[in-house]
């Protein structure tokens, strides 16, 4: 009698984490394929290599934004080495957090950009000033090719944006779910350095 009565328990406990994934799944999907990188875009300077990178946001992340939402892009800028023989090699890697905050009633639109140790507000006049600075990387810094042995490497970038995280119980039942809004990365082209 007791087995029956544990089949019934596990049973009734599978059925109510089901319940709860197809009533959670519709807030939490994604669409992975909406955002893209249009370029990562690779200069060398003055001994200094530098990445610049655009991101497309999709429609729903912009309507999210332009109702009150606030969002927060993550930037990964990393290089790695290539190797033949071997998996990549990551040297050196950079964080961007940016924060979106808009305010349609009052029309205030800014922007906190924290970049290793330092923190920068801007503010925008509209919307789509805010989008065009917030999702572009411009001349970003990387590393010194004096710092790098001789080789051929590559910059990926990955962008994306947290979603609110969930209470801790529900979080704990519902491991399988992203806790990303969405996620994308494109590499460059790989370049050499020479001794």
């Amino acid at each position: 009698m007791p087995i029956v009565n544990f089949q019934r328990r596990i049973t009734q406990i599978v059925i109510f984490l089901l319940i709860l994934l197809m009533t959670f799944s519709p807030l939490f999907s994604t669409n992975v394929h909406s955002h893209q990188i249009n370029n990562v875009l690779v200069s060398v300077n003055n001994n200094e290599i530098y990445v610049s990178t655009t991101v497309i946001p999709d429609s729903n992340f912009v309507e999210s934004l332009s109702a009150g939402i606030s969002k927060e892009l993550i930037f990964y800028l990393d290089l790695f080495r290539v190797w033949n023989l071997w998996p990549n090699e990551f040297i050196k890697g950079s964080k961007i957090i940016r924060i979106l905050k808009s305010d349609p009633i009052k029309r205030d639109f800014n922007v906190i950009n924290i970049d290793n140790t330092q923190t920068v507000e801007r503010k925008f006049k509209d919307i789509e000033g805010m989008l065009s600075w917030a999702f572009n990387i411009t001349d970003y810094k990387i590393a010194n090719i004096r710092d790098l042995e001789p080789g051929k490497y590559f910059i990926k970038v990955t962008v994306e944006s947290n979603i609110k995280r969930l209470p801790p119980i529900i979080g704990y039942f519902l491991f399988f779910l992203s806790q990303s809004e969405f996620s994308v990365s494109k590499k460059s082209h790989i370049f050499t350095i020479n001794p």
